[in-house]
């Protein structure tokens, strides 16, 4: 009786407090990594290729720990790219406020995912062979089940407890964290077309997901840091699956290529400023609007400063996501600073040259070239020096 205790209490393996900490941290980044590796950067973007074998582990662990489908996550991944932030998003913030995605993430998930017509059109490519449609698909619980008897066998009465950690890591990380958090709080690198924001710079805890402005502005790269100080562990295991050939990358963000002797703009200028659309604009943030700022500010007497801080982001922001008093604060700002309009309203036409796409290319030359040349005369020197930075744009050569 003594001994049959002593295994329900503590389990085949007998394992201290900190051990079955650390087996539970392992084990929820294990789900992690099946997420952001195989669901996401696989199966809804292709932004990879992975072995079969690790794909069928990757499957199966998520069999285990989530129940998740494949097509339905990449369905309802695919279908909240294709209505970012829109009434269609099945899990915007922006849309249906921040509380109610963070609690219940996992509800909206459960409900998109009843809806076949996503199913149809939004989950094509993903498995349907005999173990998907007789196993995985047939009986999601049967696999979470599986885990908590495993986990009780091994771990004893702490069993209940890793898994039960194993069982909302997902639905409080990915569909509450990252599909609410991530569309409301945090800093921009590009000011891509929805309301999408890094968490945190370093993607450990979601294993990269954290960078999902990131994602957002580059959806097909198989990398989500972009900057020197930005950290992806998806990447990290992208990388250790490369090395030991079970994955090979497909897609990665265009980095911009820059030659400082080129003289003049041509329709390769244009090419590579279409490319590298999002890159050209946070440059004009970090060297134009950033710095102009920072002297009119200095300029302000101290009465206005702080309606000048409070007003900076709104020169670079997308103004689909601004409310009344945003705009307002804008209109105002530009209306009493001159110097401040202008480099908003280059901000604005140089945007224009490439979101025109009734354009030609040879028309889109003509229109930079008149654009760079005003800048020049505008007598502002951080938007001269940035019509010379802006010559040296070259197309990224095509990935072996």
């Amino acid at each position: 009786m003594h001994t049959i205790l002593m295994f329900l209490s503590e389990g085949l393996l007998a394992l201290g407090p900190w051990s079955l900490v650390l087996i539970t941290l392992a084990l929820t980044h294990v789900t992690i990594v099946s997420v952001t590796v195989y669901l996401h950067r696989y199966s809804a973007h292709r932004a990879l290729e992975l072995n079969p074998v690790l794909k069928h582990f990757f499957r199966f662990w998520l069999w285990l720990t989530t129940g998740m489908n494949t097509r339905a996550w990449t369905a309802i991944h695919r279908k909240h790219h294709a209505h970012c932030d829109s009434e269609e998003d099945p899990h915007s913030p922006q849309v249906l406020g921040i509380r109610k995605v963070l609690r219940e993430g996992a509800e909206l998930y459960q409900a998109e995912a009843l809806n076949q017509e996503t199913l149809d059109k939004y989950g094509a490519g993903c498995p349907d062979d005999w173990i998907e449609r007789n196993v995985y698909s047939r009986f999601p619980m049967l696999g979470i089940m599986l885990m908590a008897l495993i986990n009780i066998l091994l771990f004893g009465f702490a069993g209940v407890t890793i898994w039960a950690v194993q069982m909302m890591w997902i639905p409080l990380f990915a569909a509450g964290v990252i599909n609410g958090i991530g569309h409301y709080w945090g800093y921009r690198n590009f000011e891509c077309k929805d309301a999408s924001r890094n968490i945190l710079p370093w993607g450990v805890l979601i294993g990269g997901e954290e960078l999902h402005n990131n994602h957002h502005t580059y959806p097909s790269s198989a990398k989500l840091s972009v900057r020197r100080f930005e950290f992806d562990m998806g990447w990290a295991w992208i990388r250790l699956f490369e090395i030991l050939g079970l994955a090979k990358v497909k897609k990665l963000a265009p980095k911009p290529v820059l030659n400082p002797t080129r003289p003049s703009i041509d329709l390769d200028t244009v090419r590579a400023l279409v490319q590298h659309r999002f890159q050209v604009m946070a440059h004009y943030r970090r060297t134009v609007i950033k710095p102009v700022f920072q002297q009119e500010q200095a300029r302000a007497c101290e009465a206005t400063r702080g309606f000048y801080r409070r007003a900076r982001a709104l020169l670079y922001r997308d103004q689909r996501f601004f409310k009344p008093r945003h705009q307002q604060r804008l209109e105002q700002l530009t209306e009493h600073n001159h110097t401040l309009a202008t480099i908003y309203e280059y901000r604005l036409r140089l945007q224009e040259i490439w979101s025109q796409t009734s354009r030609n290319s040879a028309e889109m030359l003509d229109a930079l070239k008149q654009w760079c040349r005003e800048a020049e005369e505008s007598g502002i020197h951080a938007l001269q020096d940035f019509v010379t930075a802006l010559k040296g744009y070259q197309p990224q050569p095509a990935r072996a």
